[in-house]
């Protein structure tokens, strides 16, 4: 009897063990991060692209939900606040920070 429950025992465990590793796969396809979007610009590319127009000292970039924020100084040496395409690297916004 004894030999039976812990056949029974080990039976449904290794079926458990076996469910949970062929569900697990499918849950982690799908919690793939928003920002990495396969059409996005990296952040290297984005910054490059603002270099290029003339943008320096890159103090913060955060990944939002439709753009990427950069933190930087224009051409003009202001400290300003841009909000940029994620997938062409365009300037959609510009806010100049006053300075502390």
């Amino acid at each position: 009897m004894r030999a039976t429950t812990l056949i029974a025992t080990l039976a449904l465990s290794g079926g458990l063990i076996g469910a949970g590793a062929a569900i697990a796969p499918a849950f982690a396809q799908s919690s793939a991060p928003a920002a990495a979007q396969p059409n996005w610009l990296s952040v290297q590319d984005v910054l490059s692209k603002l270099e290029a127009a003339g943008y320096s000292d890159f103090r913060e970039v955060e990944r939002e939900k439709n753009k990427y924020e950069v933190k930087a100084t224009d051409p003009q040496g202001q400290r300003v606040e841009l909000d940029v395409d994620p997938v062409t690297g365009e300037i959609l916004k510009t806010e100049v920070k006053r300075n502390k």
